[in-house]
């Protein structure tokens, strides 16, 4: 173990090291496509959940593919590790349910706050503040927050899917634009806690072909086949066609060249008047600015981090002394640094091109699994994504039944880590629950960390263990009530 730390990352002679780490070309390349086609269905599910927010659908569909090369290849060319990145199902979540849906911001705005934590997240990374965040949260609000994204990842599937209906009783619903007269047939309206959830009548081809999705998406991934969701997606998406949900032709999908033409409109709009620019023009607003720009932060940070240590420990792709360097050093000095890095150049690099945080994919592991063990696999996926682009007519046809299945189960996927949890512990327990639970109960990731934080910091008090709480968490703790409470006055 200690031989492979000291090891160079690129020995004369053998840039990618494939002797020293025992690899092959050919096992690289099939650990090259076997991660791509693990997480290949984020070409088409990243557009239709970003471009719910006004969005071009095609400007994301490139700048999503072009982020996951640069990404990519930053991990196998500067980390050499067998990584693959774009950007990652929650975060993109995050941006639209409550960046823009529930916060109203713009997505301009919101891609300025992606580009700005980038940012901050590199500092982060090249300095000694990531060891003083990364030990100042409790292991137990880490794996919470994980597996809170998961459930709400996997509720959002869910409805996509168009399995669930909301009953609101007379009286229980207001105008979302303040108004007085409401007609439901016109405006939004914002339910109370008077809206129960209840699945719907099976009996409309959409929902059917959904239901299909998900019970072949779930056969083989138990049958553990190689681009699992990736084929579901494409026979769901081939059924529906004589249904007419699949609708191939005729103005609703996108060509590669139109795709492009879109591009501009995303492209940069992170630092015009209505990104950067209007951003921090109201003074009323810049605490939640603050927040969302920490929770983007916080989010992608320990995604990628969760991610390297639970697959590359037990792979033998990172060791110890990595693990030490990640919370103790700074700098870029070791092949875990080099990809913390990698990430949070992907997640600036993804918002100036048009897209929500680029992150480390757990899917990942599937590469890794066929015995992938250096950057050169990530060159092989970064290959794959971009012959991807050329396929926009196809991608830009996938209806959102047969993308819903995928977000369930990578939902499902990201629970395993409340397995971390000491449930019987009422001190792990309550924290946790509201971390991870109450994220998709209040569906923002953002509400669930900071409820998490709070409850974290109560009920240490209450046991007499405040001095247990780091001095950086009651500091993220106070900054998270303050929010509640701007939120609450304007």
């Amino acid at each position: 173990m200690e031989e492979h730390s000291t090891r160079p990352i690129h020995p004369k002679g053998d840039f990618f090291d494939l002797k020293g780490n025992h690899t092959t070309v050919a096992t690289e390349a099939m650990a090259g496509v076997t991660t791509f086609f693990a997480m290949a269905y984020i070409i088409m599910v990243n557009p239709s959940v970003l471009s719910q927010t006004g969005m071009p659908w095609g400007a994301v569909f490139i700048a999503t593919i072009i982020a996951s090369v640069i990404g990519t290849l930053m991990m196998g060319l500067f980390a050499n590790v067998p990584y693959a990145q774009a950007p990652g199902m929650g975060l993109n979540a995050f941006f639209t349910y409550t960046v823009c849906f529930a916060l109203g911001f713009k997505w301009q705005e919101a891609l300025a706050m992606v580009f700005i934590c980038g940012i901050v997240n590199m500092v982060i990374t090249v300095t000694k503040l990531r060891r003083l965040i990364i030990t100042s949260i409790p292991k137990s609000l880490r794996f919470a927050i994980s597996g809170g994204i998961g459930i709400f990842i996997a509720y959002i599937g869910i409805k996509n899917a168009g399995l669930l209906q909301f009953a609101v009783d007379p009286g229980n619903y207001v105008s979302a634009d303040g108004k007085n007269t409401i007609d439901i047939t016109k405006t939004a309206v914002t339910a109370t806690a008077g809206a129960v959830p209840e699945l719907v009548k099976l009996n409309t081809p959409f929902v059917l072909l959904a239901v299909v999705g998900i019970i072949l998406t779930f056969i083989l991934l138990v049958k553990k086949v190689p681009g699992a969701i990736l084929i579901s997606i494409a026979a769901v998406t081939i059924l529906g066609i004589p249904f007419g949900v699949t609708q191939l032709g005729g103005g609703t999908t996108i060509s590669f060249g139109e795709a492009i033409s879109q591009l501009p409109q995303t492209f940069g709009a992170a630092f015009g008047a209505e990104g950067m620019g209007h951003l921090f023009s109201n003074p009323a607003t810049l605490p939640t600015v603050f927040m969302t720009v920490f929770a983007f932060s916080m989010t992608d940070m320990f995604d990628t981090v969760g991610t390297l240590i639970g697959t590359g420990s037990k792979s033998g792709i990172f060791d110890i002394s990595d693990e030490g360097t990640l919370s103790q050093g700074k700098g870029v000095s070791t092949k875990m640094d080099r990809a913390l890095f990698a990430d949070m150049v992907a997640t600036t690099s993804g918002a100036v091109i048009g897209t929500s945080n680029v992150t480390t994919f757990v899917e990942s592991s599937a590469g890794i699994g066929v015995g992938g063990r250096t950057g050169l696999t990530s060159v092989f996926t970064s290959l794959l994504f971009i012959l991807s682009a050329f396929a926009a007519p196809l991608i830009s046809a996938v209806p959102a039944c047969a993308t819903a299945p995928a977000l369930i189960a990578v939902g499902i996927m990201m629970l395993s880590s409340f397995k971390e949890i000491e449930w019987t512990d009422l001190e792990e327990a309550i924290p946790g629950f509201f971390a991870g639970v109450f994220m998709a109960l209040s569906y923002s990731i953002s509400c669930g960390i900071a409820m998490g934080f709070i409850m974290y910091c109560i009920v240490k008090t209450v046991k007499g263990k405040a001095k247990e709480v780091s001095p950086v968490l009651w500091v993220v703790t106070a900054l998270f009530v303050l929010n509640f409470v701007v939120q609450a006055v304007i």
